[in-house]
């Protein structure tokens, strides 16, 4: 240990209780010392002992769980701890009763796995006779002149005492005050506010300074214990789904992250921080954390390299009604745990409540009814839950947005809806029928934060592709995500002779999803659209799913995609028709998109429309507007009477030179 049962071969398909114990020397702890026993990371629950006496009965994978000792520590030198941990299987993706968002019934991981284990390490430590259990930071607001915090911390004292609490911001006391304590758990609540501070910025615009916050206890003078966050000063705002940091707008163009690992004791600090590195790669400045809370060095690299994070609570799919109380606990040691960090500027409470599994069974038709039922009638998870989560993480958190569920439609008595998912063109619906929503119901991408389609990665060896075409689909489907039935719909196995065929034709259809609803969306920026995420970044073990990136971390065909149409310029035009006829008429929009802090001056977009035998140019004025879209012309011909490609290129250049190019295509039929 640390980490997960399953990779010990006694117990590789293991699903029942294991017990961790230890034997440890340790001299008594010094008169007015105290002494604790933390588990870092437990899935996901356990009883804990030490020398036979019962400690508790911690719940919850992502904050440690902290044991007074002292009395026992006394007793003698030789000691045994022992750990019984449990992380019970879930049947199905409804009526889940453990918070472990999607670690386990999820579709981008085996369903089988049990992540079970002590994940993280075990340690014993002394403090004096008054504890800090917990520290939450927060950034309230934050400008030129001053930067506001809210702090709070949990106070553990032996008796009833007097302490002095000192706050110190890079190693320079601010802040000193005496409190009376209670015997046992103690809140205490104060602000600090920091003159003339180095705002922290995301990566578009600007630099990501770090300030250091710590607490000190003393008792009668003396250190009694410590803690400190590394935090940004910085103010977020949202307004319709539309974010700022210190009063800059921005468009959010993001992915969600699955977990770095599925085994996630096994993600190393490196291999977090290559997750970031590899999304700024791809364009974009947001993740959204997907269904999980990670461990500790991926927000700090997010703070450093200023990602900006949405960060879901681990509710995924339906609960069971018992996981209430557990819910509210777990959500306020969310914010303790990862408040502090200016990278994330948004919550989740809880991620689809009501399409808990749409397609996993295979009859997509009762799916999709069951969605939109579930859509509009309450429910015990979006109307009962969900609001328990929501308003536990609001009174912990008033700094940022709180989302009570992700993938709601508007409904009674929620009439302006959240964010949006929509999987045209894999789920249901074409490609295309997202315009057609966008023109019809401007609001419902205001910000769509899933969409994509399935791709068939490089890294395969999971897959025998020498049995072709008479793979294991049920295997495949079951324990890496594989979902045939919408395969057998969009890009049918049957109609190619290789599989190295089908996997280029899923990649190459996933990345012409991906760029289409992308190009849409950043041409709706701010009206109405405020960013989106996709799905998804990254896988967590070996699947076929909607990642760009695959568990060795291989770019499918869409990375690059994705980092085009993520550039901070793009030129893009309407996407013309499948196919069209001679003597079809054409007109198609183009706008150049600009998301620099600049204006694109003395732009110029040429367009070429190429068919066999013949072509045709076009020349705009193309400056763009700091942070803006504009429409810089229509490109209207008759279709010729030919048949074959029809190709149109896009290119627009300023003074500096060719800044962005575009390609569409499309092909002339007889009707």
């Amino acid at each position: 240990m640390p980490g997960h049962w399953r990779h010990h071969d006694a117990f590789a398909d293991n699903d029942d209780p294991v017990l961790y114990r230890r034997r440890f020397t340790m001299p008594e702890p010094a008169e007015g010392r105290r002494r604790w026993i933390t588990l870092d990371g437990v899935f996901y629950q356990a009883d804990v002992f030490l020398d036979g006496a019962y400690l508790g009965d911690p719940e919850g994978y992502f904050f440690p769980h902290s044991f007074d000792i002292t009395a026992l520590s006394r007793i003698d030198d030789e000691h045994v701890v022992a750990v019984e941990v449990a992380c019970p299987p879930q049947p199905g993706y409804r009526g889940k009763r453990t918070i472990t968002g999607v670690f386990q019934q999820w579709d981008g991981i085996d369903r089988d796995w049990n992540p079970g284990g002590l994940w993280r390490p075990v340690h014993v430590y002394d403090t004096g006779p008054v504890r800090v259990d917990r520290f939450r930071v927060l950034c309230r607001d934050a400008d030129q002149i001053r930067a506001h915090l809210l702090l709070q911390t949990q106070l553990d004292s032996d008796v009833a005492r007097a302490v002095t609490i000192r706050t110190l911001v890079d190693g320079e006391v601010v802040a000193e005050s005496e409190r009376r304590l209670a015997k046992g758990s103690n809140d205490v609540r104060w602000t600090i506010d920091i003159a003339d501070p180095a705002l922290w910025w995301p990566r578009s615009l600007g630099d990501q300074p770090l300030t250091t916050i710590a607490v000190e206890v003393l008792v009668d003078g003396d250190h009694s214990d410590r803690r400190e966050r590394r935090t940004g000063l910085r103010h977020v705002a949202w307004n319709d789904w539309r974010c700022s940091v210190n009063g800059e707008r921005l468009f959010l163009k993001g992915a969600n992250l699955a977990p770095t690992r599925a085994a996630l004791a096994e993600a190393t600090p490196a291999e977090m921080r290559c997750d970031v590195e590899l999304a700024i790669d791809a364009g974009l400045d947001a993740l959204r954390v997907h269904g999980h809370i990670a461990p500790r060095p991926l927000y700090d690299a997010a703070d450093e390299l200023g990602l900006l994070l949405l960060q879901d609570f681990p509710l995924q799919w339906g609960y069971a009604r018992s996981v209430r109380d557990q819910a509210v606990h777990q959500a306020e040691a969310a914010v303790d745990t990862l408040g502090h960090h200016p990278s994330i500027v948004q919550w989740n409470a809880h991620n689809d409540p009501v399409a808990a599994g749409i397609g996993m069974d295979g009859d997509t038709t009762r799916g999709r009814l069951r969605y939109a039922l579930a859509q509009q009638l309450p429910s015990w998870n979006k109307s009962v839950l969900d609001r328990w989560v929501k308003r536990t993480i609001e009174q912990a958190d008033p700094t940022r947005l709180v989302v009570p569920h992700s993938g709601v439609l508007p409904h009674l008595p929620m009439l302006d809806g959240t964010d949006s998912h929509f999987y045209f063109g894999w789920y249901h619906g074409e490609v295309r029928d997202l315009d057609r929503l966008a023109r019809a119901i401007p609001r419902v991408v205001r910000f769509l934060s899933e969409f994509g389609a399935q791709a068939v990665p490089d890294t395969a060896d999971f897959i025998d592709a020498d049995a072709w075409p008479d793979l294991d689909w049920d295997h495949l489907e079951r324990h890496h995500g594989l979902q045939k039935w919408v395969f057998d719909e969009r890009v049918p196995p049957d109609s190619f002779e290789t599989f190295d065929a089908w996997r280029m034709a899923t990649q190459q259809y996933q990345a012409e999803l991906l760029r289409h609803h992308i190009e849409l969306l950043r041409r709706l920026k701010y009206s109405p659209a405020g960013g989106f995420c996709l799905f998804s970044f990254n896988d967590a073990a070996p699947v076929v799913s909607w990642s760009l990136l695959d568990h060795e971390r291989r770019a499918k065909l869409a990375y690059d995609v994705v980092r085009t149409a993520c550039a901070p310029v793009i030129v893009v035009a309407d996407r013309p028709p499948a196919i069209v006829a001679p003597g079809e008429r054409m007109s198609l929009d183009v706008h150049v998109v600009n998301d620099r802090r600049s204006p694109v001056l003395d732009g110029i977009v040429d367009v070429t429309a190429s068919w066999p035998g013949g072509s045709r140019h076009w020349r705009f004025g193309g400056d763009a507007d700091a942070d803006a879209v504009v429409g810089v012309g229509t490109v209207e011909f008759d279709v010729p009477a030919t048949l074959g490609a029809l190709t149109i290129d896009i290119r627009l250049t300023d003074d500096t030179g060719q800044i962005a190019t575009n390609r569409y295509r499309t092909a002339i039929t007889t009707p």
